[in-house]
């Protein structure tokens, strides 16, 4: 018997000690402590580092430093900070330069109380502070923005959009140069009729025009289907051109009816933060007004048969080639449900640009060079 407990097969811990599943908690919970200690003592060093940085893009805006020491002395002072702080980085002829344009990028601005808080409105403008929320990104990031950006509102929106979405720089520069800005909320919808306020500003926020699909690679002449095809092969790219909050649910999921009928809505999407699905119908032609009478009775369905306790009414999202405005206002004017309407790019038309610019260049040469020989 002895013989036979011995050859059991077992665990053996040769630490000493029995882990339990409380052990195992506990154990998770530090780990847990301990990551959000590091990121705070990262986001403290980075935050006294751009505090410094404001401030020395503060004092050569008010010191008028040029006026008083010559046109060189950006350049003198980053070598004396180099030479009196050896191993630090940051003090490059450029950097400094960017400090400065940092500071002037928002001391010029007329918006800045509105934007960034009273703070600024309660300082002279020579001696505002740099506000909170800048210190939750990294300097480059601060970088792109400011030399990207039209203006303070754009600037301030894709710092938002960097701390809420955890951009890393490459996605920043993605967004800045899809013009995610004047795309955001942009697509035509009924919302301010069919959805209370504020619910109907905050559903309008989620949708963009243009989406932005240049991540694929469409053929001439594709259709639909080859549409979807691509955008679900891509899913995780397009879950980000969608944006932050949409989790994908299903493709082409059979609606069936009592008589037998069945009915496949393009895609469907819920949207988490707002708790509310979003069925979207792929166009790859010009929007017609019965698109509208489709979509509306896909959210209809998603309202009976998906919407549960506690979730926000159902929208539905026509992404299409192109549309006229007021043919989707007349469209959409009586429809009782929520809707909206927004149109796409693809890489397909920057190629065909490129290649009707090539056409129209060969064109040009040939006619130069039969100009020629009539000469």
């Amino acid at each position: 018997m002895a013989t036979e407990e011995k050859n059991k097969p077992e665990f053996v811990f040769r630490t000493g000690m029995t882990p339990d599943s409380e052990y195992v908690k506990w154990l998770t919970e530090v780990k847990t402590r301990v990551k959000q200690a590091q990121a705070k003592a990262i986001l403290q060093v980075n935050t006294s580092m751009l505090e410094l940085y404001w401030s020395i893009g503060r004092d050569l805006v008010a010191l008028h430093p040029e006026e008083k020491w010559g046109k060189g002395v950006v350049r003198q002072f980053a070598l004396d900070m180099r030479n009196a702080f050896p191993g630090e980085t940051g003090f490059s002829d450029t950097n400094i330069k960017y400090m400065k344009r940092w500071y002037e990028f928002y001391y010029h601005a007329d918006t800045i109380s509105h934007q960034l808080g009273d703070q600024f409105s309660q300082q002279p403008a020579d001696q505002l502070p740099m506000p909170e929320m800048f210190g939750r990104i990294p300097w480059f990031h601060h970088v792109l923005i400011f030399t990207k950006t039209q203006t303070q509102e754009e600037a301030v929106f894709y710092i938002h959009q960097t701390i809420e979405g955890n951009w890393s720089r490459r996605m920043l520069e993605d967004n800045i140069q899809s013009g995610l800005y004047k795309r955001m909320g942009n697509a035509v919808t009924n919302f301010e009729s069919r959805l209370p306020v504020p619910e109907s500003q905050l559903a309008q926020e989620i949708l963009k025009d243009p989406y932005n699909f240049n991540f694929l690679t469409m053929q001439q002449g594709y259709k639909e289907k080859d549409l979807e095809n691509a955008l679900v092969t891509n899913i995780t790219r397009f879950l980000l051109e969608l944006g932050k909050g949409f989790a994908f649910v299903g493709r082409q999921m059979e609606l069936r009816m009592p008589d037998g009928q069945s009915y496949f809505p393009d895609l469907v999407f819920y949207h988490i933060p707002q708790k509310r699905y979003v069925v979207v119908d792929l166009k790859a032609v010009s929007f017609a007004p019965e698109f509208a009478g489709k979509i509306n009775f896909y959210v209809t369905a998603a309202d009976k048969l998906l919407r549960g306790e506690g979730d926000n009414a159902t929208v539905g999202l026509i992404i299409c080639q192109s549309y006229d405005k007021t043919i989707v206002e007349w469209s959409l004017q009586d429809i009782n449900k929520p809707l909206g309407v927004a149109t796409y790019q693809l890489q397909e038309v920057v190629e065909r640009t490129v290649a009707e610019l090539k056409e129209i260049q060969q064109k040009a040469s040939a006619d130069c060079v039969n100009d020629q020989k009539k000469e």
